[in-house]
């Protein structure tokens, strides 16, 4: 029997990551939970070995550190644990005027968004090639399809996001190992909180739960799509900026986002 496979989930400890872990555990697959709260990894660890016989390693890290990357790659090559699938869903946003907004946040958002994912990537991916098997799953957003006013960083941030998962999902044609880019629109995580979006027409609107949207990601990856984008009127949504003028684009996002 082929050893199980093992998947590292960033952001493991809530919301869209948290769902993630728990789809993946249901594959039988080996986990590697990592998020800064030490004690929701534990208690989701025990959660997902009693459910369903798995190994499961936490790693208590706050990736917004720039060495964390580096030190989580290390941490498992010590303990001869090869990853399999890397799933990028840690990150977060802040709404509100780019010139008024802290300077720092913005920045420390630039680097779990974006340098953080973009790290682990690099790390892991060679190893994934050298096996010929496995992936990343990037956690994007429907933000990465459009310019994002009042969450100007954070929209930026995705579309890298988006831009990276679809370029070296290209380079690996024939290697053996996929890239897929999940683009959730709103959904009900403590995003939404920390992003202090509660009162914005798009979370308003009705936001999607994480589970679900966790179910579509994991089923895209599965299945080799590169773009997943859970629920009719998101996929509608992103479809229509690539129509409408760029200035209009801008307006209504702006109006959404409050």
């Amino acid at each position: 029997m082929p050893p199980a496979e093992t998947v590292l989930v960033t952001g493991a400890s809530s919301g869209i990551g948290l769902e993630l872990a728990r789809a993946f555990a249901r594959d039988r697959s080996d986990l590697v939970l990592v998020a800064r709260r030490t004690d929701k990894l534990e208690a989701l660890a025990r959660e997902l070995k009693e459910k369903h016989g798995i190994e499961v390693c936490v790693l208590p890290k706050d990736l917004a550190r720039p060495e964390s990357p580096g030190e989580v790659f290390e941490a498992l090559r010590n303990r001869g644990i090869a990853v399999d699938v890397l799933v990028n869903n840690a990150g977060f946003g802040m709404r509100g005027q780019f010139a008024e907004l802290d300077a720092a946040g913005q920045l420390e958002m630039v680097q779990l968004n974006v340098v953080a994912l973009t790290s682990l990537t690099r790390l892991f991916l060679p190893g994934m090639i050298a096996r010929r098997k496995g992936g990343v799953l990037n956690v994007a957003s429907t933000a990465a399809f459009q310019p994002g006013p009042r969450l100007s960083v954070y929209y930026a941030t995705k579309a890298f996001v988006l831009s990276l998962t679809e370029g070296v999902s290209e380079e690996l044609k024939g290697t053996g190992v996929r890239a897929t880019c999940l683009c959730p629109g709103p959904t009900m995580t403590e995003f939404i909180a920390r992003a202090d979006m509660s009162d914005s027409k798009l979370v308003q609107a009705g936001p999607m739960s994480a589970a679900r949207a966790a179910r579509k990601g994991h089923r895209a990856f599965r299945r080799g799509k590169v773009v997943a984008i859970p629920g009719g009127v998101n996929s509608l949504g992103a479809f229509a900026t690539r129509l409408a003028p760029r200035w209009l684009v801008r307006k209504v996002t702006k109006i959404l986002n409050g």
